[in-house]
């Protein structure tokens, strides 16, 4: 569905991304993973349309793509979920669902919004994800936090979308939140969809994740199927194994030094 051939992105002098290679199949979902400051904010802007690259392809459908604004993603079927979501917490879960394409009914004059219909396609949804909502007129602001990434999640699924961009979607969210999200987006992945699950944390990445790109300071540290890597070395590569052993080091000698200081009064104190 989608191929990044060498793509970078540059901001004047600094360079954001450099040398980015990837591919997302349909069925699958694709595990971006990376500290802050990795390029993976640049990297789905790019992806959705936001930021246009300054060298390389970039493919959709096996065709090459030139977005100049988000809704040309839209229109190509690629819909990202921010981590903002772009909802309004005083509006109904039916109005966020629809905001900028209510359906109608009537013409000319009598043209006006088809709340029945709205309300019914609203509940049915969020009901093929779990979420039983009683009353689709309730505030989104009412609903949890992983309820609200699924009405975004479900929105674009809805309005055919066959790339499912995720920004972070489980940052902010509790355990029983995240696994409300998780269990979605293995959802939309048996449903067709081609998944880019966007995250820091790879314990919530690595049991829906099919591949994982791994992005360092801008650039890919390669694509990795997960039957070819366990979630240790994922985690290692992530954050840095050097840097995680002088880490331990650091540590173990200022426990040292702390036993040390402890000893003589422990001394005098017998």
């Amino acid at each position: 569905m989608i191929e990044m051939r060498k793509v970078d992105k540059h901001f004047g002098s600094v360079i954001a991304l450099s040398d980015i290679s990837m591919k997302v199949h349909s069925g699958e979902v694709m595990c971006l993973l990376g500290d802050n400051g990795a390029g993976k904010s640049t990297l789905i802007k790019t992806l959705s349309g936001v930021h246009q690259p300054t060298h390389g392809e970039f493919l959709v459908d096996c065709r090459e793509a030139h977005f100049t604004s988000p809704s040309d993603a839209l229109d190509a079927g690629i819909a990202t979920v921010f981590q903002d979501l772009a909802m309004i917490p005083l509006m109904s879960i039916t109005r966020n669902f629809f905001m900028g394409r209510e359906p109608t009914v009537g013409w000319g004059p009598l043209r006006r919004v088809d709340w029945k219909f709205a309300d019914r396609v609203a509940q049915e949804e969020m009901a093929k994800i779990g979420i039983d909502v009683r009353d689709p007129g309730q505030p989104v602001g009412t609903l949890s936090g992983g309820e609200r990434q699924c009405v975004a999640i479900a929105r674009a699924v809805y309005f055919g979308a066959k790339v499912l961009i995720l920004d972070e979607p489980t940052s902010a969210l509790g355990v029983k939140q995240a696994s409300v999200v998780l269990r979605y987006i293995a959802k939309a992945r048996a449903d067709g969809l081609a998944v880019i699950f966007i995250t820091h944390n790879v314990h919530h990445a690595y049991p829906v994740g099919d591949a994982f790109t791994i992005l360092k300071r801008g650039t890919s540290l390669g694509t990795f199927r997960k039957e070819d890597v366990s979630r240790e070395e994922v985690l290692n590569m992530m954050a840095g194994g050097a840097e995680l052993e002088s880490l331990d080091a650091e540590l173990a000698e200022f426990q040292r030094a702390d036993d040390q200081a402890r000893s003589p009064s422990a001394s005098a104190v017998a």
